[in-house]
């Protein structure tokens, strides 16, 4: 505790705390400098402040732009104490030193984000005084303390009021965190300007992948481990989005059981993208990323149900997620066996005494489900680089694709055709599912030939798939899944075709009396 805390710098857009903070250095005779609406809020509530134009003899100038782009506020900030030169300068120029530094940033990715915003308000929002002034004083750290987060207000004054000064440990955490501060900043102009000439309004982008992609990941939790024990894992937030923002995993309010798990935010993530992805009640049951149950319903606990027949076995410990509140019926139905987990927008209050029976069950709320999207890039590591891609949003209309085939699907079989058609997107390739119009009926995941696809889904199967519709994420090579779908009494099916063999694959179906749809895109999903 070597460095006394004699004079404080005060600059903030996010006054949270504020008053109260420098009322409590006052009372420590520590000095207040500042300007602005920060020392004209401070001098409304009673707490003396030394203004910045007056300390340098320099007046604001251009609207506000320059108020602190002075030697005697950087000089003061930058001198090293224990460098005599420094010092000596300090004194020929009377600037006093400035021990500590309270500055946080215009809110530019916020206004930036604001469709209502214009141009020229956005560029007002580049912050140039504020930055400067934290940088200058993270750099130096071993005499100067920097403060850009209010929650570390309560720290700072609890060790200026014990010890006068702040410890090297607590300047050192400060300074980190006041460059992350910057470097986020920095990152969201070079976004939004990168974004400007990309886009070329109102055309869309011709190229949406920036040359330099950073991520901003705040971490929210250590996780017990990763994949397996041995590997160690952690889970981290992004920066620029909230749950006011949008629904999602990682925004999620958990209201009871065990910490959340590495595979339990994959499962979880991957169960409630499909349920989004259906448009009325629904339910998903996912085990190791891939859906087990899959069920429409008007009542939740009737789609829970429905789901749970698809595979009842594989279903056991996995995750469950609604895409409508769970109420008692629900709870009740979801306690009779062990599941990892449950997602849904809401649980009622009777649906939260039901499932405190289950302690360690996992039970998240996203809240409002409306309007649920994937933002930004698809991310995957490889080792020494990342491969960004767009999310596979599916969409197309299955009504609207090529009826290959002699015979036209019924409309029966038409709406069973778009349920599978949207459950294949989110399983692994080479991925087949066999459904009806409510529920999957069995799934044939992740092999490496496409026809041990369809035997797996068939085998997987509980009920006899007679009049079932199938679904593929990608061609037929050959005619042989066809052939096993049709031995086992499938009677639609949906795929995108594009194989060399596409016309033997159709003259299959036309022999064996089968309605066939090429959409014409694929949905691998590695």
């Amino acid at each position: 505790m070597k460095r006394s805390i004699r004079r404080a710098l005060v600059s903030v857009y996010d006054k949270q705390g504020l008053v109260s903070l420098c009322r409590e250095l006052q009372a420590a005779d520590v000095e207040i400098l500042s300007s602005g609406g920060t020392a004209r809020l401070l001098e409304s509530e009673g707490v003396p402040v030394v203004r910045v134009a007056e300390y340098t003899g320099s007046p604001e100038i251009l609207g506000g732009r320059v108020k602190t782009l002075h030697p005697k506020i950087h000089a003061g900030i930058l001198a090293v104490r224990s460098n005599s030169d420094h010092m000596d300068e300090l004194g020929r120029h009377e600037i006093e030193p400035i021990d500590l530094v309270i500055v946080n940033l215009y809110p530019f990715r916020e206004t930036a984000a604001s469709p209502d915003a214009s141009h020229d308000q956005v560029v007002e929002m580049i912050d140039v005084g504020g930055p400067t002034m934290i940088r200058a004083a993270a750099k130096n750290v071993g005499d100067v303390g920097v403060v850009v987060d209010p929650s570390d207000y309560p720290e700072v004054l609890s060790q200026v009021r014990e010890h006068g000064a702040l410890s090297d440990e607590l300047r050192q955490r400060l300074a980190v965190k006041a460059f992350h501060h910057t470097s986020t900043y920095d990152s969201a102009i070079h976004e939004y300007l990168t974004s400007r000439m990309t886009s070329g309004k109102p055309e869309a982008p011709s190229d949406p992948f920036p040359d330099v992609f950073r991520l901003d990941l705040h971490k929210a939790q250590d996780l017990r481990y990763g994949e397996n024990p041995h590997q160690r894992a952690a889970f981290y937030r992004d920066v620029n989005e909230s749950a006011e923002a949008f629904a999602s995993v990682a925004h999620a309010r958990q209201l009871q059981g065990k910490e959340l798990s590495f595979n339990n935010l994959l499962d979880f993530d991957a169960a409630l993208n499909l349920a989004t992805d259906l448009r009325d009640g629904a339910c998903v049951v996912v085990k190791h990323g891939n859906p087990c149950g899959v069920a429409m319903g008007l009542e939740p606990a009737v789609a829970f149900r429905r789901a749970l027949e698809c595979d009842p076995l594989s279903a056991f410990g996995g995750v469950i997620a609604f895409n409508r509140p769970v109420d008692a019926a629900t709870a009740g139905a979801v306690t009779e066996a062990f599941y990892e987990g449950v997602i849904a927008p809401d649980f009622d209050a009777e649906s939260r005494k039901i499932l405190a029976k289950k302690k360690k069950l996992r039970v998240l709320a996203t809240g409002d489900l409306t309007g649920y999207i994937r933002r930004g890039f698809d991310i995957r590591r490889i080792n020494g680089g990342v491969l960004l891609q767009d999310w596979d949003p599916g969409g197309e209309s299955v009504r609207e694709a090529e009826v290959a085939t002699e015979r036209k699907p019924s409309d029966e079989e038409w709406r069973a055709l778009e349920f599978a058609w949207t459950v294949v997107r989110h399983v692994k390739s080479n991925a087949i599912v066999f459904g009806n119009e409510d529920r999957l009926l069995g799934v044939g995941a992740g092999q490496m030939s496409r026809v041990d696809s369809v035997r797996i889904g068939i085998e997987k199967a509980r009920v006899p798939l007679t009049g079932a519709v199938m679904a593929s994420d990608a061609f037929f090579p050959f005619r042989d899944g066809v052939d096993v779908a049709a031995e086992a009494g499938v009677k639609a099916v949906v795929q995108p075709g594009g194989s060399i063999r596409d016309a033997e694959v159709i003259a299959a179906a036309n022999e064996l009396g089968m309605a066939m749809v090429l959409t014409g895109r694929r949905h691998f999903r590695h």
